[in-house]
C-alpha cells in the first residue's frame, strides 16, 4: 500500500510540484528542497524531505529545528505551503525509498526524540515513522499550543507534548491495522481542510486521555 499510493500520488502531484519548484525558486532564498535529519526505524537516522519554508540557516537560528507560532523564519510562500501540508509532499519519496510509511509515528529530530520517555522511544523505532500518524493529527495545532502555554516552547514540547503524543504512538503501534490506517488516512485529510474539527476523538474513541490541562 505505501508503494502504491506514494507513487500514484507523485505522479499525480508532479504537475503542481513543478509549479511549487517555480515558485520557490523565484522567491524567498531561492532554495526547493530541505533535508533534515530524523530518527528511522531501529534507531536509523534518515534525510527526511520537505519543500523548504524557512531560511537556509533556521536550524541554527531562534529556536532550531522546534518551529513556533508565527515563527520569523518561515518564508511568505512558505506560510502556504505549511498551512495546507503540502511542504510535506516530498515525503512520497522518503517511502518509496523505505524511509517512511503513508502512516505511522511522525519521525522526530534527534534532539526532539531523546525527550520522549524511555519505552515510547523503545517502542517508536519498532516501525517506520509515517507521513502522518495519530500524534500528526491531534497535534495538528502544536505550534498553538506552545503559543499558549506560559511555559517556554522547549519545556512545553518536553513536559507536556511529548510525553502524551508518545503515548499516542504507542496506542497506534498496538492497535496497527490496514482499517486503522485508512481511517487516519480519511482524518488526516479532513483536519487539513477543517483543522478546527473534533471527528478525530469521534472516530477514535479508545485514544489514551490526558489530564493535561492544555489539551482540553
Amino acid at each position: 500500500m505505501d508503494i502504491l499510493l506514494s507513487g500514484l500520488s507523485l505522479v499525480c502531484f508532479f504537475p503542481f510540484g513543478l509549479v511549487i519548484v517555480l515558485i520557490l525558486r523565484l522567491t524567498g532564498e531561492g532554495e526547493i528542497f530541505f533535508l533534515q535529519s530524523r530518527v528511522g526505524k531501529g534507531g536509523e537516522i534518515f534525510g527526511l524531505m520537505k519543500f523548504a519554508t524557512m531560511l537556509k540557516d533556521s536550524p541554527n537560528i531562534g529556536t532550531g529545528v522546534l518551529t513556533v507560532k508565527n515563527d520569523p523564519r518561515v518564508l511568505p510562500f512558505g506560510k502556504f505551503l505549511r498551512k495546507t501540508k503540502l511542504n510535506e509532499v516530498p515525503q512520497l519519496w522518503n517511502i518509496l525509498k523505505g524511509d517512511m510509511s503513508i502512516i505511522g509515528p511522525r519521525p522526530q529530530a534527534q534532539k526532539h526524540f531523546d525527550v520522549f520517555p524511555e519505552h515510547v522511544k523503545k517502542e517508536i523505532v519498532k516501525v517506520r515513522p509515517g507521513l502522518s500518524g495519530v500524534g500528526s493529527i491531534i497535534f495538528r495545532d502544536e505550534e498553538n499550543i506552545m503559543g499558549k502555554s506560559p511555559k517556554p516552547n522547549e519545556a512545553c514540547y518536553a513536559e507536556d507534548i511529548a510525553p502524551y503524543k508518545g503515548e499516542l504512538e504507542i496506542w497506534y503501534i498496538k492497535n496497527q491495522s490496514l482499517w486503522l490506517d485508512l481511517k487516519l488516512i480519511f482524518l488526516t485529510i479532513w483536519v487539513v481542510l477543517f483543522p478546527e474539527s473534533n471527528l478525530p476523538f469521534k472516530i477514535l474513541t479508545d485514544l489514551p486521555k490526558s489530564n493535561n490541562k492544555i489539551f482540553r
